[in-house]
C-alpha cells in the first residue's frame, strides 16, 4: 500500500482557497447592492404613490417619503433587495453565504466587549455634544420620529431603524466589503477604515459633525467584526444602537 511505502507516501489534498471577491470586484458589486438597497428603498415610494391614485412625479414622491409611515416602510424594503443582491454576488463566486459572510454567533464575552466599547464612544461624543452645545441626535431625526410616534408609526419606524437598517447596512459594509477588501492588498486595516468611510457615506443626510461620530463607530464596529469573526455581533451592537436612539429620542428626548 502506497500509504505503507515511504517511497510514495500518501497523497494530501490541500483545501481550496476560498472565492472571494477582491478590490475592485468588491468595489463594483458593493456600489451595485446600495444601488439594490436605493431601488427597493424608492420602490416603496412608487408603490404607495401608485396605491394613492397619485401623479407619477418628484413632488408626490417627496410628498409621500416624508411621511413617517413611508419612509419606514422605504428603509424596510431596502433590506430584502439588499440580501438579493448580496446574494447573488457570492453565489456567483460559488462560496457559502454564512462564511463569506461570518454569519456565526458571538460569544456572550465579544458581545459584551463591544457593547461596552460602543457605549464609551456614544458617552464620549455625547459629552463633546453637550460642551458645543450640540443636540446628541440631529433635529431631523428628532422631528421625523416624534412626529412617527403622534401618528401612531412608532412601531414601524421602530422595526425600521432598529431591524432593517441595521441588518441592510451591515451587511454590506462589515459583510460584503469588509470580506472582499480585507482578503485583497488592503488587508484587515485598510479594510476596517475604507468599509467604515462606505458606511458613512450612506449617512450623508447628518452634517460633518455627526458623520465624524457615525465614522468612528463605524470603525468600532469593524475591529469587532475582525475579532469576533462575527457579522452577527455588529448587526446586534448596530441594532442596540439604534433601539436606544429611538426609544429615547420618541419618548425621553426633550
Amino acid at each position: 500500500m502506497d500509504s505503507l511505502n515511504p517511497d510514495h507516501p500518501p497523497l494530501i489534498e490541500t483545501p481550496a482557497p476560498p472565492r472571494v471577491w477582491k478590490f475592485w470586484g468588491t468595489a463594483l458589486w458593493g456600489l451595485l447592492i446600495f444601488v439594490a438597497m436605493f431601488v427597493g428603498q424608492i420602490g416603496a415610494i412608487v408603490l404607495l404613490v401608485v396605491l394613492r391614485g397619485l401623479p407619477m412625479d418628484l413632488a408626490s414622491l417627496q410628498s409621500i417619503g416624508h411621511e413617517p409611515q413611508a419612509l419606514a416602510l422605504s428603509v424596510i424594503m431596502g433590506l430584502p433587495a439588499t440580501l438579493a443582491a448580496v446574494w447573488l454576488a457570492i453565489r456567483i463566486k460559488k462560496a457559502s453565504f454564512t462564511d463569506y459572510l461570518a454569519l456565526y454567533w458571538p460569544s456572550w464575552r465579544q458581545l459584551l466587549f463591544g457593547a461596552v466599547g460602543l457605549v464609551l464612544i456614544v458617552l464620549a461624543w455625547e459629552v463633546v455634544s453637550r460642551s458645543l452645545g450640540r443636540e446628541a441626535t440631529p433635529g431631523f431625526m428628532t422631528d421625523l420620529l416624534k412626529s412617527g410616534r403622534d401618528k401612531g408609526a412608532a412601531l414601524m419606524l421602530l422595526i425600521a431603524f432598529s431591524v432593517a437598517a441595521p441588518m441592510s447596512e451591515e451587511v454590506l459594509a462589515r459583510g460584503f466589503l469588509f470580506r472582499g477588501w480585507s482578503a485583497s492588498f488592503l488587508r484587515v486595516p485598510g479594510a476596517i477604515v475604507l468599509s467604515s468611510l462606505v458606511w458613512t457615506i450612506v449617512h450623508l443626510q447628518y452634517d460633518m459633525y455627526f458623520l465624524a461620530e457615525v465614522f468612528s463607530i463605524g470603525l468600532w464596529f469593524g475591529y469587532m467584526r475582525y475579532r469576533a469573526n462575527s457579522l452577527w455581533l455588529t448587526i446586534i451592537l448596530h441594532a442596540l444602537n439604534n433601539l436606544t436612539a429611538v426609544v429615547l429620542t420618541m419618548w425621553l428626548g426633550s
